[in-house]
């Protein structure tokens, strides 16, 4: 299949040719020894540790170019931040050989490249720490320009890309021209990290459980489908994985927890994508009482780790983690909200009230996913503090423990934060009897049409019918959770690669290449490209929607008139 080439594509490629041609090795093998990182420098460089820094090694991706003639001013941009070498001719070439600078420095280099360079620190007369290079590397040659961005004088970008469908589907290109992006990832890793240390001093044990499931069980969601090919059975990816973490409990561990990788298949928005992240934990001889507890205390600390306060601001909101949350009862919540007490209701009466709400519910549910919808429609978006929404209805949750004291009810609850459930926990059932009878519950809704429902776990009922001690178990989604505490809308700006509809491939017309090779990526007059391009205005229409409704050009106003670049 023949590769489509912008003309600054071509262009590099023919700079790669070049180089090969001098005996100029544009992806060499052998280890590059960096010795140092661009904050590093900044940060520790000064007159009285300058012999720190006498001979150093960097590397980086070339962001900008300033040519002086037989000086350059490079910035490269490395893992911590952008550094600028100082690259004078003789210094890098020396002897009388200069095949080198003319070909590689000043002819083949190009923003984007990988460049590693060795010397010293100074500070050059603008004030800026700098590497005075004595020698340059190319590591790896860029065949694909970068989108152009605008950055101060220190590096930081004033006019970043922000494009979702490129941004998202080419993430390596983002964490490239808009850095603050690594920000967010960072922040992701030390909010597991902070976990991962909460409940490993506290005596948890991290676990591995199956994604390949013969049940996907543990949760009331549609799962993924595949097929074992040697075994000849139908397999799910796992929705949850609740029901083998209880099997570990009932096997003698007393504290166990996973960062499970599941997948559902259901739709995708700004909270949700197929495949997600969450903690679960479960923990023998304790109820949810003790577990909202320490979920305060948990929520506290990462808070605190993150942000250095257990305040933080998400859109103009300030949501603070210092404990103790409220609490209250789901029907208290929507009587709250609605004035309306669902507590004694049947179904019939619940389907009233979702007409009186105008609430469109299917006819396949049930008496629990309906109190949930009523929750979501009229009560879910209006806790903002943190808030345990507590009690559940025994028909909303087949895997949990009735109520102590209160009929018809179990002993659940959800976190709900900035209006989004955030964790949800039990005190687990542990009697074999009630549950296997409540995944027979699960299993008639099923019949009724419901896709959502349980199926029933044969196994992970023989596992009970052996004795699992009182437990108490918690869900957290890390996705939401990242979100929250790094002020991002969106679930896509918390995943690296998140799941996107199948990329169009356009065929492009030879009229097609040559508007967009005729246009740059600095805006220009779109008269000035018009009358570059030999066809009827008919043709010239038809090319330029097609350009622009995939996202090759860019057509916006300025100042009256009208510009174009490439997007």
């Amino acid at each position: 299949m023949s590769q489509s080439l912008s003309e600054q594509e071509i262009i590099r490629r023919e700079k790669l040719q070049q180089l090969e041609a001098a005996g100029i090795n544009p992806y060499p093998a052998p280890l590059y020894p960096v010795t140092h990182y661009s904050s590093d420098i900044k940060q520790n460089y000064t007159e009285e540790t300058k012999e720190q820094f006498a001979a150093v090694c960097v590397a980086g991706r070339i962001m900008s170019v300033n040519d002086k003639g037989k000086v350059l001013f490079v910035k490269i941009q490395d893992d911590k931040g952008i550094f600028q070498l100082y690259i004078k001719r003789d210094e890098v070439c020396p002897d009388e050989d200069k095949t080198y600078w003319d070909v590689m420095t000043k002819n083949a280099m190009d923003l984007g490249d990988i460049l590693g360079a060795t010397g010293y620190v100074f500070v050059t007369k603008t004030g800026e720490t700098s590497l005075h290079a004595n020698s340059i590397t190319l590591l790896a040659k860029s065949l694909k320009p970068l989108p152009v961005v605008k950055r101060d004088e220190d590096g930081h970008v004033f006019d970043a890309v922000t494009d979702p469908e490129f941004r998202y589907r080419q993430r390596y290109a983002d964490l490239i021209i808009n850095p603050d992006v690594k920000e967010t990832f960072v922040k992701r890793t030390l909010l597991m990290t902070t976990i991962r240390e909460f409940l490993n001093t506290r005596g948890a044990l991290e676990v591995d459980t199956p994604v390949l499931q013969a049940i996907p069980g543990g949760a009331a969601a549609r799962p993924f489908t595949t097929h074992h090919n040697a075994l000849d059975v139908p397999f799910y990816l796992r929705i949850a994985n609740e029901l083998y973490l209880k099997r570990l409990i009932v096997g003698g561990f007393e504290w166990v927890y996973e960062f499970s990788r599941n997948f559902r298949n259901e739709g995708m928005d700004r909270t949700h994508n197929p495949e997600f992240t969450v903690l679960e934990w479960y923990t023998a001889y304790k109820d949810y009482f003790w577990m909202m507890e320490i979920t305060e205390q948990l929520f506290e600390k990462i808070a605190m780790t993150l942000h250095g306060k257990t305040e933080l601001t998400v859109g103009d909101t300030t949501i603070n983690f210092k404990a103790p949350f409220r609490r209250i009862t789901i029907m208290e919540a929507i009587q709250e909200n609605t004035g309306i007490d669902i507590s004694a209701m049947d179904e019939a009466g619940l389907r009233a009230v979702c007409k009186q709400l105008n609430i469109d519910v299917p006819t396949t549910i049930g008496k629990g996913k309906l109190i949930d919808e009523i929750f979501g429609a009229t009560s879910e978006s209006k806790y903002i503090q943190p808030t345990f929404i507590i009690d559940y209805p025994v028909e909303m949750s087949p895997l949990t423990k009735k109520h102590r004291s209160k009929e018809g009810l179990v002993e659940r609850f959800e976190l709900m934060v900035n209006g989004k459930e955030l964790a949800n926990a039990y005190t687990e059932l542990n009697d074999p009897i009630d549950q296997r009878k409540r995944f027979e519950d699960q299993v008639a809704l099923m019949e009724r049409g419901d896709d959502e429902a349980m199926f029933i776990d044969h196994d992970f009922l023989r596992a009970l019918e052996y004795g699992m001690p009182p437990t108490s178990g918690i869900g957290i989604g890390i996705d939401r959770l990242t979100m929250l505490m790094t002020n991002q809308s969106s679930i896509q700006e918390v995943l690296f690669f998140p799941q996107m509809r199948p990329e169009k491939h356009v065929t492009l017309s030879e009229l097609d290449r040559q508007i967009l090779n005729a246009c740059s990526d600095e805006p220009e007059p779109l008269a000035a490209v018009r009358v570059k391009i030999d066809c009827s205005n008919k043709q010239w229409d038809l090319s330029l929607k097609l350009l622009t409704k995939n996202q090759l050009l860019k057509v916006f106003k300025l100042e009256e008139a009208l510009y174009i670049k490439k997007a």
